[in-house]
């Protein structure tokens, strides 16, 4: 099967089968978005459950990136990518029947744990099986369009489902792709490790699970309750385990992370770049199905149909990438979707409960577009950075930056929009259960008289989509200062152009 992968058809079947793995966890991460207004109608979590429904996942998968990476590196990629496909398929079914908002925080750690596996081993086979930084350029691209095309059928499958069915249903539809990819993957897939892995350091495993959760806990919960002494505690932990981890990885003979791989400039540039991009998007996102179902009363297929031009520009920018950044520069086209994004962030400032869908689908398109151009190429500096032998760990270093991203990002602009929310001024007699969520309020209408109702969902849904503005405008403020750092950062860096051996 080997010699079948190295052929020009073999590895693009391989592909194929890769991209199901990105679809699996693409679509997941969407649909909960969407899923989270009837989520909380039947779950009843506190607006400090409902940010760690939204986070949990990213939290576990962000600590655990560089461990399964490198796991990865050691044990075989395909292995570890059929077990992860496995695992996430059974977990799925967990968070479609989770009774309790408890539960689902569990279920959605659980699934970061299979999640870990899955996004590292797709980059670091992507970096083994093409060998032409051509080839290799467009694989990437189309990794990169899988995730937008998952982003983009996520909300349209999951809104049909929504429609007909209960919320769990959205976590089943995992279960067919992920059997497609086990039962074809063991088939197609090429198996590749580092011939010399050494031991998987198990200390350093928990170091950086330690570190990552509790810093990324502590920031949290200061952005949204401010000064406290348990995430302080949380946050000298974090960062007492991280400078554990570092000297642990410095003294070791074979390290689970080479930290000589951030002596590389591209390297280090792009991942900062991605760490602070999706720090200025995940929040937006996460609340922008809520906004489009709660505040603007669409329905959910309306909402996932909505939110279909950031993935049509995601697609068709990522799929160009590679092939813009050797006419131009890697620094043009990754500074340049960077200011898109940032620019496009800015005009969603203006967002109210009663904003025209032309201003919120233009915005949506450059967005995506953006993030396209970037995430495509600085993926393919950061594999191209290191030996193939390696591939998973730096594989694993990019998704960690990404989803480290998406947890901060979530914790501060979601924090942001919830104490916007919270304040709102509400009908005299508002419970205390309106405050919590902008589900809650719904919920908590729907018990009032009419005028009452009225006014309270008036209020909510102002305050809500005022909250939205301003994370749009910290993330607009975020994005642009990123586009011109990485216009210094990432100067001389270019794309290869030739074969490797």
């Amino acid at each position: 099967m080997k010699q079948q992968a190295d052929t020009r058809t073999g590895r693009w079947l391989a592909l194929a089968v890769l991209v199901l793995a990105v679809l699996l966890v693409a679509v997941d991460a969407t649909v909960l978005g969407l899923a989270t207004p009837f989520l909380s109608e039947d779950l009843k979590p506190s607006g400090n459950q409902l940010l760690w429904i939204g986070d949990a996942y990213s939290f576990v998968l962000a600590g655990l990136l560089v461990s399964m990476g490198s796991l990865g590196d050691r044990i075989g990629r395909k292995r570890i990518l059929l077990i992860g496909a496995t695992a996430f398929g059974a977990i799925s079914v967990l968070n479609a029947y989770a009774n309790s908002a408890e539960l689902m925080i569990v279920a959605r750690a659980l699934l970061g744990v299979a999640g870990a596996t899955l996004m590292p081993a797709t980059l670091a086979l992507i970096r083994n099986l093409f060998r032409d930084p051509r080839e290799r350029s467009l694989a990437i691209g189309i990794w990169g369009a899988a995730a937008s095309a998952g982003m983009a059928v996520g909300p349209i499958v999951g809104g049909v489902l929504l429609e007909n069915f209960w919320w769990g249903s959205v976590f089943l539809i995992n279960l067919p792709v992920m059997a497609v990819l086990v039962i074809v993957g063991a088939r197609l897939l090429p198996e590749s490790r580092n011939p010399q892995p050494g031991p998987w350091d198990l200390f350093s495993v928990v170091l950086s699970m330690i570190g990552m959760i509790g810093i990324v806990y502590a920031i949290k919960e200061f952005a949204a309750h401010g000064f406290a002494w348990i995430p302080v505690a949380a946050a000298v932990a974090g960062a007492l385990a991280l400078y554990g981890f570092v000297r642990r990885q410095r003294r070791l003979p074979v390290p689970l992370l080479d930290l000589r791989l951030f002596r590389s400039r591209g390297f280090s540039s792009a991942v900062l770049a991605d760490l602070l991009t999706i720090l200025g998007l995940s929040g937006l996102i996460f609340f922008l199905s809520q906004y489009l179902q709660l505040v603007q009363e669409r329905r959910p297929i309306e909402a996932g149909l909505a939110e279909l031009p950031a993935a049509i520009g995601s697609i068709v920018a990522g799929l160009l990438a590679g092939q813009v950044a050797r006419r131009f520069s890697v620094r043009a086209v990754v500074a340049g979707g960077l200011a898109a994004i940032g620019l496009a962030l800015a005009a969603l400032t203006t967002i109210s409960h009663d904003t025209g869908y032309p201003l919120l689908g233009a915005a949506l398109l450059v967005v995506g577009a953006g993030a396209g151009f970037s995430f495509t190429v600085t993926a393919d500096v950061i594999l191209a950075a290191v030996p193939r032998e390696q591939a998973g760990a730096a594989s694993a270093v990019s998704e960690t930056a990404y989803e480290l991203g998406a947890a901060l990002g979530i914790a501060l602009l979601g924090s942001i929009v919830a104490g916007v929310y919270r304040d709102f001024s509400g009908p005299v007699g508002t419970p205390a259960a309106a405050r919590e969520s902008l589900g809650g309020a719904v919920e908590a209408a729907a018990q009032l008289p009419p005028e009452a109702a009225s006014a309270l969902l008036a209020a909510a849904r102002e305050s809500f989509a005022h909250g939205v503005s301003i994370a749009a405008g910290v993330g607009a403020v975020v994005l642009l200062a990123t586009a011109i750092a990485a216009w210094f950062m990432l100067r001389g860096q270019t794309l290869s152009t030739g074969h490797e051996r």
